[in-house]
């Protein structure tokens, strides 16, 4: 028997698995495919599964952007739920759900629409018999607009009917309005206006669904002054501190006069607290205590009525100090207070609002009780509950402590020397803040805001922050002198009035590279030798540039000779000649002013000779030599004095050869150098001797003398020439020098 059984249980357990995996896996859908949602409200859209135990679910959009809801998936459901409904949930969802290898796919196409409110009527005027008036018809935050239909009616009278059919260029909530002007008669008395707006879209995709329909009535009032103003107290108009009471007013009169309630002040003005017929005052105080006026108003008369009411003092009351809400700098310490008044043995307790430890040491003393935060730590940041119970009464009182860290001032740096015309980065730097999702930093050049940020990216968790603000601009001759402010600004929020504001300043010291240089030379680039020269060298540049002089050498090195502005050569002399160099240093870059200084010199040292001896007989041959020191630019010219004037000899390199010297080639010869300084003269007396019986004589001795100075006298004269070209840049011109005789 039990095996039958076994075998029966089996059996079953087959055929129910066999049923089971018989089952298809499908997915329905809640919507089924559309669902029309008024933006602001909450929609959620389900997913089901049929014929799996644990599919699972994935949702998208059909273009894949963000869902912009929360999914929850329980069992073999999943919900996505869209709160509250905006534009960028106008999509076609897709829902995926997969059992092993099996997949489904459904979509629920979501159009939105905003008809929130009905639709508002608007008189030009008061309504007078016989005068126009203009209606208007208002239907604000609607979407889409260009399927909205008006309709203004008076009574059962079509008055006028209107579609917005422009095109919508983007979207977004429209207000939409239609006007009729008429004239009131006196049959308009107690009929009504309607406005009725119609909103073509539908929940289906079936014709036969009707659009979304709102409507107003507004009655046509005639007027009658408000009368009759009555008031009604409950509980009492006798209270105690704490005690609330309602008052209700009434008033008759056409149109229905609109109710105020106000108080009387001592002055005997009104305090106005309420438009509603029903004024509730909650917690009531000693100073509430008063008269109360209630008037009906419309707009052609009031009427009021007046109640006096007496607030009596409760036994006690609880403050908190600083107060409510409070905010406190990280790593400060803060004391919460919490005292009592009229109640001699009250007893305190603490608490957060989120039942955590208090961080901080509580001390409770007759009728006040406080808690100390030695150091305020993000775990301080909380809600701290104060309670107090008097015999069987008990109040209770709050303190919310926000935390915030703004230490310090911000800090200015620079990318680099600030050079006119030059970038430069500027960042301000804001260290250690926090919560800065409330910063603010701002850049200041002078009066001008050059760049601003709000920090409002999201804080993933509580830390402190460094936070900087950067700018590049090309700094100008105009911005020396003016003020950079870095002005950082954190807004605590309620509970400060103005933002916690700290700002750094640094004055714009602007670098400008030398320019302008000039030089002046005293009394000129081209002197005597032995004289003095002054150059002075000037240039213009922030900061000042510093001058430094140099002389260029061969090789096109600087060889340096003087800081100062002027650079004094004082006996100058013929190698002081040459390049001098000024430069002007600063920095923000170098400028360079060449000037040449040439110096002359007059000729000297003057040598006449003549070879082989001053006196030579006749016949005989002789060289007249001049020759000096080695002077730039020196002319030399040989001259033979005579009874008849000078004669300009023809000399090669200021050497005249006389090959037969002749009786009458005896007496005085000049050499004259000169250049354009000045010149120097020597003279000497060539003496020569008659031979016996006056003939001509030419001995061996003398042949050989003869060929030797013809040799010697050319390889002087060159050699001469070329030391004089080669160290002085020198040279001779006796031919251009024999001009006329004097």
């Amino acid at each position: 028997m039990p095996a039958k059984m076994a075998m029966i249980f089996g059996a079953s357990n087959i055929l129910w698995m066999m049923f089971a995996a018989s089952q298809a896996f499908t997915i329905e859908t809640s919507p089924e495919s559309r669902v029309l949602a008024q933006i602001g409200d909450s929609i959620s859209l389900t997913c089901s599964t049929a014929g799996c135990e644990s599919p699972s679910f994935s949702w998208r959009t059909q273009i894949d952007s963000p869902l912009n809801a929360k999914v929850r998936n329980e069992g073999a459901k999943s919900t996505l739920t869209i709160d509250p409904v905006s534009f960028e949930n106008e999509h076609s969802y897709l829902c995926t759900a997969t059992c092993g290898s099996r997949k489904e796919e459904k979509e629920i196409q979501v159009d939105v629409y905003s008809f929130p409110k009905d639709p508002e009527i608007h008189f030009g005027g008061l309504l007078e018999v016989g005068k126009p008036i203009t209606v208007k018809c208002l239907v604000p935050d609607v979407y889409p607009f260009d399927r909205l239909e008006m309709e203004l009616l008076k009574g059962d009278s079509h008055m006028k009917t209107q579609e917005f059919l422009e095109d919508m260029d983007k979207k977004s909530l429209e207000t939409k309005s239609l006007e009729v002007t008429f004239t009131s008669t006196i049959e308009d008395i107690g009929k009504a206006f309607i406005c009725r707006a119609k909103l073509h879209i539908t929940e289906t995709d079936s014709e036969e669904s009707s659009p979304k329909e709102r409507e107003t009535n507004k009655e046509l009032q005639v007027y009658i002054s408000p009368k009759n103003t009555a008031v009604s107290v409950h509980p009492s108009t006798r209270l105690l501190e704490g005690d609330s009471v309602t008052m209700t007013c009434s008033s008759e009169g056409l149109p229905t006069p609109e109710i105020v309630w106000s108080k009387k002040l001592d002055n005997g003005n009104l305090q106005l607290l309420s438009g509603n017929a029903t004024l509730t005052l909650i917690a009531m105080k000693m100073e509430d205590s008063g008269t109360y006026v209630c008037e009906g108003v419309n707009q052609i008369g009031r009427n009021r009525k007046e109640v006096e009411l007496i607030v009596q003092e409760k036994p006690f009351t609880v403050d908190v100090f600083p107060g409510h809400q409070v905010a406190a700098q990280l790593g400060d310490s803060l004391v919460l207070t919490c005292s009592v008044t009229d109640c001699e043995s009250p007893s305190f307790s603490w608490r957060t609002q989120g039942d955590g430890p208090l961080s901080g040491m509580v001390r409770s003393e007759r009728t006040e009780s406080t808690v100390t935060l030695s150091s305020v730590s993000f775990e301080s940041e909380d809600q701290y509950l104060c309670t107090v119970m008097c015999g069987q009464r008990k109040v209770e009182k709050e303190i919310q402590v926000e935390l915030y860290s703004f230490p310090q001032d911000p800090e200015i740096e620079m990318s680099g020397l600030l050079v006119s015309g030059d970038p430069v980065t500027v960042s301000c730097k804001v260290p250690f803040v926090y919560p800065f999702d409330h910063l603010e930093i701002e850049i200041h050049k002078g009066e001008t805001l050059m760049v601003n940020k709000h920090f409002s990216e999201k804080m993933d968790i509580k830390s402190l922050k460094n936070k900087s603000l950067e700018i590049t601009f090309t700094p100008t001759n105009e911005d020396i002198g003016k003020v950079l402010v870095c002005q950082a600004k954190l807004h605590i929020g309620a509970m400060e009035s103005e933002p916690k504001q700290r700002q750094s300043t640094q004055t714009l010291y602007v670098n400008v590279a030398p320019t302008d240089m000039t030089v002046l030379v005293n009394p000129s680039s081209i002197l005597e030798e032995g004289s003095s020269v002054n150059m002075t060298c000037t240039s213009s540049g922030l900061p000042a540039p510093k001058i430094q002089w140099s002389r260029q050498l061969s090789n096109g090195d600087l060889q340096p000779l003087s800081e100062n502005a002027t650079l004094t050569l004082i006996s100058t002399k013929m190698e002081d000649s040459g390049i001098y160099v000024c430069e002007g240093i600063n920095q923000a870059g170098i400028s360079r002013k060449k000037v040449e200084l040439t110096i002359q010199v007059t000729p000297k040292d003057i040598q006449l000779t003549a070879f082989p001896s001053k006196s030579v007989k006749e016949g005989d041959m002789v060289v007249i030599s001049c020759t000096c020191e080695n002077v730039p630019e020196t002319w030399i010219i040989l001259k033979k004095k005579t009874e008849t004037g000078d004669t300009v000899l023809k000399s090669i390199d200021g050497a005249y050869t006389i090959h037969k010297v002749q009786l009458e080639d005896a007496g005085v010869y000049e050499c004259e150098s000169k250049n354009k300084v000045g010149s120097e003269l020597r003279s000497l007396t060539l003496d020569v001797k008659g031979r016996e019986n006056n003939k001509d004589y030419f001995s061996p001795e003398l042949l050989v003398l003869y060929c030797t100075f013809s040799l010697i006298i050319p390889a002087a004269g060159m050699i001469i020439y070329f030391a004089r070209k080669a160290n002085m840049k020198g040279s001779y011109s006796l031919v251009e020098a024999q001009k006329s005789k004097v």
